[in-house]
């Protein structure tokens, strides 16, 4: 009889509730954060549209084809440029010139002839921002651009006919200006 009280001495008969309890909360805490995340992420995913898929791939293929002759004709013309954006001013200036002259001046290659800069922004369209620039007789041309979000920008400039074109990437502000060299580009891709 003694060793049953002093076995039941140690338990307490009034038990509190399981919600009063720290542990069963715990346990709930784990699949109530994957809930949690996985209706944000289901958010996510049918709220945004997916800009990166491509519906024609044989006509994208073909396009990529026709690119790579535009940049096979601007390292035969042998043309050049920067970019550099003050953000200061709100004033994005650049420079194209020809490093295949004879002269060893770099002259501008289209000087008067409207050229378009687009600056593609890396995962939403619609911030893309399409220019067309007048280059002065040394190259130099500006655009008042008011603000240039940071990102990482695809950088492309072409003539008019489509028949040549520049592209780089540019991470805007860790990189105050960019270069825009068909021949580094090359060798970037290989």
């Amino acid at each position: 009889m003694n060793n049953q009280a002093h076995s039941t001495a140690g338990f307490s008969t009034a038990s509190t509730p399981w919600y009063a309890q720290r542990w069963p909360w715990f346990l709930i805490l784990g699949p109530l954060v994957v809930v949690v995340a996985a209706s944000y992420t289901g958010w996510l995913a049918f709220s945004r549209q997916d800009a990166l898929v491509e519906d024609d791939y044989y006509k994208e293929g073909n396009a990529i084809n026709q690119d790579l002759r535009r940049d096979e004709e601007a390292i035969r013309r042998g043309i050049v440029g920067s970019l550099r954006y003050d953000a200061v001013q709100g004033i994005l200036s650049g420079n194209l010139r020809n490093i295949a002259d004879q002269s060893g001046h770099g002259t501008a290659p289209l000087a008067d002839r409207r050229l378009r800069l687009r600056l593609i922004h890396s995962t939403l369209p619609e911030k893309d921002i399409d220019l067309f620039v007048l280059p002065n007789v040394q190259g130099n041309f500006s655009v008042h651009l008011p603000l240039l979000e940071m990102a990482r920008w695809q950088i492309l400039i072409e003539d008019g006919q489509h028949d040549w074109r520049l592209h780089a990437t540019w991470n805007w502000p860790r990189q105050r200006s960019v270069e825009l060299n068909p021949l580094a580009m090359r060798a970037a891709d290989d």
